[in-house]
């Protein structure tokens, strides 16, 4: 995922942020999969200050789905993720926390139709914070709360569109900032295992972009030595 984004005056001297974050996601039996992603970051700043750019935190972690959708059931299909993010990003250039977060994210998907799901999902941050370079939630002691809640759309085989709203505090007053922000985008699936994906982002609080955009690539690539497995590679 290509992200940049402008930042409100409470930000300065800081002015834009540019992300581009590369994933991989591996698939394993009991519906278990693997993440890992490392974002690089370039951060431009007024005249005033050096803007900076490089590695940020790397993240690790493991998804399960617990429980998947039967027909004729109310209950929605759920999935639950840890994270661990580590401080490879430099802190003196805001570049990455310095701190090594513990996340953990559950997920829950109801379909509409057969062409239209709602999807949410609730997180705690134990020790950490969500930043990613500028943008996010900062603590050193206490714990985030996240939320978010996306509604998609299928039009066709090829063509999705959506929208979402995420936030997220910190429990400690003083410590965090809060951050709240809506996107709405879409998919596009270029090849059964192509896609590309645009968003606009817009947010309120110090902890959110004033205004952002992203696009994204994310291929599956089977796995010769195990023909049932996809490696998800993805470049958002």
């Amino acid at each position: 995922m290509t992200k940049l984004t402008d930042f409100k005056s409470a930000q300065y001297p800081n002015l834009r942020q540019n992300t581009a974050n590369f994933k991989i996601n591996y698939g394993l039996p009991h519906r278990l999969e693997l993440d890992f992603d490392v974002p690089y970051i370039a951060i431009y700043r007024s005249s005033t200050a050096v803007s900076s750019s490089g590695i940020g935190d790397a993240d690790f972690g493991i998804k399960w789905n617990f429980h998947s959708k039967t027909s004729g059931s109310h209950f929605p299909a759920c999935s639950a993720s840890l994270y661990v993010e580590l401080p490879t990003g430099s802190p003196k250039q805001q570049l990455g926390s310095g701190l090594f977060d513990y996340w953990l994210n559950f997920i829950a998907q109801q379909p509409f139709t057969t062409k239209t799901r709602l999807n949410a999902n609730l997180g705690v941050l134990f020790a950490g914070n969500t930043s990613t370079g500028v943008v996010g939630v900062d603590t050193t002691r206490g714990h985030v709360y996240t939320g978010g809640i996306s509604i998609l759309h299928d039009f066709d085989a090829r063509f999705t569109i959506g929208g979402e709203i995420y936030g997220g505090v910190a429990d400690t007053p003083g410590l965090g900032r809060k951050q709240l922000q809506g996107m709405v985008g879409g998919q596009i699936n270029l090849r059964p295992n192509l896609a590309l994906t645009l968003g606009l982002i817009v947010g309120k609080y110090e902890a959110s972009p004033q205004i952002g955009g992203q696009i994204g690539l994310a291929m599956d690539l089977p796995v010769v030595f195990r023909p049932s497995t996809l490696l998800r590679f993805a470049v958002r």
